[in-house]
């Protein structure tokens, strides 16, 4: 891991290491448009275009970092022009990308995102199945040394890896549940034990989309939670079922608003944040990402969430 950041102490407390967060997950080299509105065939002129790494582990990695913490992520590439960019754009966030794995001859996952004029998306992706599943390569060991870990459902084998021993280890294991098979989904949430899903991942988990019922099935799991979008986010902790209201904004863009919530959550937890805090805070971030056009280039960073939180407040207030 690398350890280059730092929180300030006061007084006669020394500087300490801020938190690190562990991703595991897609690498994908991103190109976003931005249209007026998303033809259903045909041809449209964009009138923005943003190329950059991402992928939800990695987006929400680059996050972390922006936000303060440290973050290193694990991945598969391949030995191309589209993986070079990806992890010259990760390493330029502050991420650490030491332990990426490039594979001979195979293609980096790439994806094409039209955004329209009200922030909503088109995402066509591609992912080479050719890349190793294998996880026996990934330096499970360090995880003991970890505030959190973060996965997604794109390598499950290798996000299976990193859930277990992060429970073994007893570091904070976080499932970012969205879209996928519902055996790979519902085989990550048994070994996470925070599970926060989008509404579809949600769907796939619980067929009727019922919170508590999945909670119920998934003994490991601290905290259950669900993505709503723009209403907020609602959990499960300790038997009890709480809700963060989304905060209102103009949203230009919400691609990544994902990435940034699951990122800001984690560095939260891997802080020692209680729940309701590190929800208000992922939000808070979630929020200000969505003003901003260019996917996880609009990600905040910590001075950005703290003063948006301030202006809600003084207006609450007043």
């Amino acid at each position: 891991m690398a350890d280059t950041t730092t929180m300030q102490g006061t007084g006669t407390q020394p500087a300490r290491a801020a938190p690190y967060v562990q991703c595991l997950g897609a690498a994908t080299l991103d190109t976003v448009l931005r249209v007026p509105a998303i033809p259903p065939h045909g041809k449209v002129l964009a009138d923005a275009c943003a190329v950059f790494g991402a992928g939800m582990a990695s987006a929400a990695a680059a996050s972390i970092a922006r936000l303060g913490g440290r973050a290193g992520i694990w991945a598969r590439i391949g030995d191309d022009d589209a993986g070079r960019r990806w992890r010259a754009d990760l390493a330029g966030e502050g991420v650490d990308v030491s332990a990426v794995r490039v594979e001979a001859g195979r293609r980096t996952a790439i994806s094409t995102i039209i955004v329209d004029a009200a922030g909503e998306r088109l995402i066509v992706p591609f992912y080479d199945p050719e890349l190793s599943h294998d996880p026996g390569w990934l330096p499970l060991d360090t995880l003991t040394g970890a505030g959190a870990v973060l996965v997604d459902t794109r390598w499950p084998t290798g996000a299976a890896a990193a859930l277990e021993a992060a429970f073994a280890a007893r570091v904070p294991a976080i499932l970012d549940a969205d879209v996928a098979d519902p055996a790979v989904l519902r085989d990550l949430a048994a070994r996470a034990d925070h599970v926060v899903c989008s509404e579809p991942g949600l769907a796939l988990l619980q067929s009727s989309g019922d919170l508590e019922a999945l909670a119920a099935t998934l003994p490991r799991a601290k905290v259950v939670a669900v993505t709503l979008g723009a209403a907020g986010v609602e959990w499960i902790a300790d038997g009890v079922r709480q809700r963060q209201a989304g905060f209102p904004v103009d949203a230009v863009d919400t691609l990544s608003a994902g990435d940034v919530f699951h990122g800001a959550y984690a560095l939260g937890v891997a802080e020692g944040q209680p729940v309701g805090d590190a929800m208000h805070f992922a939000s808070a971030a979630a929020a200000v990402k969505v003003t901003r056009f260019g996917g996880r280039l609009g990600a905040p960073n910590r001075d950005d969430v703290n003063s948006f939180l301030k202006s809600r407040a003084e207006a609450a207030s007043g």
